[in-house]
């Protein structure tokens, strides 16, 4: 009897269970029981920090995997469900080929297997087979002594439209081709050898040689499909996309050998050789034929998609990573800030906040061309900044920053009492925020244009809760987002906002709704709820009066109470990052050492003494008590690092005042797999290849630096019609002489904007990143930093 539907889907469950704990390396039980956790609701940052007693300790990477994985491989059991109701409907669903659906571990294989059974249009097999002549094609594979127009002459039939022989042998042969190129065993053998030897050759389409110049290095281009890097590929792909290349998959170095290859081994495993027989050279020519039409562009799709796709998810996890250095850069904390949206024609927008982040001023300049109000505009501010006792000038880094740059720089000498800082800052997406739902809710009355410099105010006193309002791809600091699939690129960022937001925590009675929403557990709708209740009500005094929220159930409170922050509330504990439910644990603490909570708080000689073992239960493990004790030692610590801001040179504000062999500070504005674009004041990021970074082998820029970091470069080659810089962090580094012209493909620096035109003209993005290096000096600096990796 088959296994009941309970049981069958235990054994499904544990399955996936034992190939993701594999995967991840876990044991089974602990894939398991997050499995089950995540089915119950709970979102990743609350497993990876209130549950690992449950999970045996499973951190949040690993659970993101487990979470990325467990989708894949129910969508395979999903399929895999369908394809057997499918082919059993049609009569064919034979022992073997239940075995061989059901071992398949992978969508690639379930379709490989599915292919012949998938309904499609009538085909030229079709046909031939209706026509009768299967058994023409069948005679011929069995017995190549047969000669091929003689045995091919009692097939004739006109009334089912076989006009002669040749009409017969040429429905025949698309028989055989059809029936080998949806040979799961064939092609599934195929495909591995052909990405194993594979080759991608671009070749330039004619006459797109002007058009696509920026394409120049992917002309005629060849390399291994196994070892190409993401970013080429993309790079590749787009220039495919946009018509100015045409791409091939070439078995080998040698094309021509290659495709012989492939054709003989089709042919082997179809049972065929040469041996002079009267058949043996149509089948023969049936097996290239085979190749050629059927799977060499089968497998041309399938592992360009496949290569596509490892490439997107490495994107992503670029984009990802650098997200989150962004997200978790240092705040400058509460300090009232002077925001400065720099501008020529369109003025210079100005916005103050307080300490609190709200605002308290706004107005518009005209320092710059063609107005040249400078004196008039340094009153302005001057009086703004005195009024509101400003502490900080945050200029955002678009169209005339180093011009708004110098203007904040005689503000300061203006009024020296003042003891104010200025601070270049990516205004990367404000333009998106401005005219964002959001921000018209924040500022129904407050013009678009004044609503960016409020934002870039705000990123400077804590980047994290401003940029959560944003959405994640506008921000800028991916490689090639525009290119990888949206969905998948959504769900990863916002996974890594999330990451973010919990592991700072948030304090309920500051944070906006755009913040709120992003903790674990709570919607949108309840996050908004919140800030209503909070309104309506005051200041939060405890973490339970969030029971009292609308909408805000049980569930949800266990989801986000522990990253839920009330400062001087009614119980010490919810300033920390203790969980509520675990309020119990303290309490025994608290009674054993006979001393009340905030006395135990920050005494970490006496916590350090305590030991974890003491204080376990049923519910609450070893690994559980001491993040409760390293909570009480430091409660509500940030773990960002301290705020620092890079000093940019002065006198050195475009490209024409750089020279080859000048040392700068400037920022890390983006990390891509090839090496690191900086922000040195110019208007153009430059770029420092992976070979540049270190006096050592890097395999990954982030091992050195991350988005946002302050770094000393020296400048290694300026091309200036070009608008690119050639920067190294080895400062005993010397500039390169030319040699050759040939550029390491696919690591050119950044140009353009994808900000709506506007508040990241200097920062890279994927058009950017597809233009090769120029065929000059520069590209051999970048050609000898890639030889030296």
């Amino acid at each position: 009897m088959p296994e009941s539907a309970p049981k069958a889907a235990s054994a499904l469950a544990e399955k996936i269970a034992r190939t993701i704990a594999a995967e991840i390396g876990a044991r089974p039980e602990q894939a398991r029981a997050a499995i089950g956790l995540l089915d119950e609701g709970a979102t990743v940052p609350f497993i990876a920090r209130y549950r690992k007693e449950v999970t045996g300790g499973l951190d949040d990477t690993q659970l993101r995997d487990l979470e990325s994985r467990l989708t894949y491989l129910r969508e395979l059991e999903d399929r895999r469900a369908a394809v057997l109701a499918s082919v059993d409907e049609q009569g064919k669903l034979t022992d073997e080929l239940r075995a061989d659906i059901e071992a398949a571990d992978s969508k690639a294989r379930l379709e490989d297997l599915y292919l012949p059974y998938k309904v499609k249009r009538r085909t030229k097999a079709q046909i031939a087979r209706e026509a009768g002549l299967e058994p023409l094609a069948d005679g011929l594979l069995a017995d190549p002594s047969l000669t091929p127009e003689e045995f091919a002459a009692g097939f004739v039939d006109s009334d089912n439209g076989v006009a002669d022989a040749k009409a017969a042998l040429e429905g025949a042969r698309a028989i055989l081709m059809e029936r080998w190129g949806e040979d799961a065993a064939l092609v599934g053998k195929l495909r591995e050898w052909l990405q194993d030897v594979g080759r991608i050759h671009a070749r330039v389409v004619d006459g797109k040689e002007i058009e696509g110049a920026k394409y120049r290095d992917y002309f005629d281009h060849a390399e291994p499909l196994a070892k190409i890097p993401s970013h080429r590929l993309l790079a590749l792909f787009r220039a495919r996309r946009e018509d100015i290349v045409v791409l091939d998959l070439e078995p080998g170095v040698d094309a021509e050998a290659g495709h012989a290859q492939a054709m003989g081994r089709v042919a082997h495993h179809a049972g065929i050789r040469d041996a002079g027989r009267p058949a043996d050279a149509w089948l023969l020519n049936a097996c290239r034929l085979a190749w050629k039409a059927k799977l060499h562009l089968h497998l041309l799709l399938d592992l360009f998609g496949q290569a596509r796709e490892k490439a997107e998810a490495e994107a992503i996890a670029v984009f990802g990573d650098n997200l989150k250095d962004l997200l978790l850069a240092a705040p400058a904390g509460p300090k009232a800030v002077l925001g400065l949206d720099p501008g020529l024609r369109t003025g210079v927008k100005v916005a103050v906040v307080d300490r609190t982040g709200k605002l308290v001023a706004t107005d518009t300049i005209f320092p710059h061309q063609p107005r040249n109000q400078w004196d008039g505009s340094l009153h302005v501010l001057r009086k703004l900044c005195a009024q509101h006792a400003v502490e900080l000038i945050a200029i955002g880094n678009g169209t005339a920053s180093r011009e708004t740059d110098k203007l904040a720089g005689d503000l300061i000498k203006l009024a020296p009492e003042l003891k104010m800082q200025k601070i270049v800052v990516s205004e990367a997406g404000a333009s998106v925020y401005s005219a964002s739902e959001f921000a018209a809710k924040e500022f129904p009355d407050l013009d678009v244009s004044l609503r960016g410099a409020v934002s870039i105010a705000r990123r400077l006193q804590d980047p994290l809760a401003e940029l959560v309002k944003i959405e994640p791809k506008a921000i800028g600091v991916g490689q090639y987002q525009h290119d990888v699939d949206g969905h998948r690129l959504a769900r990863a960022l916002d996974a890594r906002v999330e990451d973010c937001v919990n592991a700072v925590g948030v304090d309920v009675n500051t944070a906006s709704a755009a913040l709120l929403a992003r903790v674990s557990g709570l919607s949108s709708t309840v996050a908004g709820n919140i800030v209503v209740y909070r309104d309506a009500n005051g200041a939060f005094t405890s973490r339970k009066q969030l029971l009292k929220v609308p909408r805000l159930g049980d569930k949800a409170f266990e989801q986000c109470a522990g990253f839920l922050r009330i400062a001087n509330g009614e119980q010490p504990l919810d300033a920390s990052s203790v969980h509520p439910e675990a309020y119990p644990v303290v309490e025994r603490i608290v009674s054993d050492c006979g001393r009340e909570v905030r006395q135990l708080i920050g005494d970490a000689g006496f916590l350090r003494g305590i030991r974890p073992e003491q204080y376990t239960d049923d519910k609450f493990g070893v690994p559980t008590i001491r993040d409760i004790l390293k909570e009480l030692e430091k409660p509500g610590r940030d773990p960002r690092p301290e705020f620092k801001a890079a000093r940019f040179a002065d006198g050195v504000e475009e490209l024409k005042d750089l020279q080859v062999g000048m040392i700068l500070e400037g920022v890390v504005s983006n990390v891509a797999a090839f090496g690191a674009f900086v922000d040195i004041g110019v208007h153009q990021d430059g770029l420092v290849h992976i070979s540049a970074l270190a006096d050592r082998y890097v395999k990954d820029p982030r091992e050195v630096v991350k988005a946002g970091d302050v770094v000393k470069v020296k400048v290694l080659e300026v091309d200036i019609p070009r608008k690119r810089i050639a920067l190294t962090c080895r400062l005993d580094d010397s500039a390169p002489a030319p040699r050759g012209d040939r550029a390491d493909r696919g690591t050119p620096p950044p140009r353009g904007s994808h900000d709506g035109g506007r508040g990241n003209a200097r920062r890279p993005d994927a058009r950017a990143m597809s233009a090769p290096p120029a065929n000059n000096a520069l590209a051999a600096a970048f050609a000898k930093a890639k030889g030296n990796t």
